[in-house]
């Protein structure tokens, strides 16, 4: 199965990131198909730059992007915000 997510760069507490689409086997920082994208969410104000053509396409192929890329790709207008909430990514504890 084919992804789409973020690849982390950067130093010690200045990440950068890489958005990318990656066989879903592979290791998170290993090889990667091809780089659509770049986010740096320290900088002031937070550069976002993804390569829409590349990434719609990649979209209509069927690549399912992480939950953060989905958010990102969304700001970025490479793709439109589902209706559909997700489900809660926490378990909630049960009362007794």
């Amino acid at each position: 199965m084919v992804k789409m997510r973020l690849v982390r760069l950067g130093d010690k507490k200045s990440p950068v990131y890489r958005i990318v689409v990656v066989d879903a086997r592979k290791a998170a920082t290993g090889e990667y198909i091809e780089k659509i994208g770049y986010y740096d969410p320290k900088s002031t104000p937070v550069t976002l730059t993804v390569d829409v053509e590349k990434a719609k396409s990649w979209l209509e192929k069927g690549v399912q992007p992480t939950e953060t890329v989905k958010s990102l790709l969304v700001k970025a207008g490479a793709m439109e915000q589902s209706k559909k909430l997700s489900a809660a990514k926490t378990k909630t504890k049960k009362k007794k």
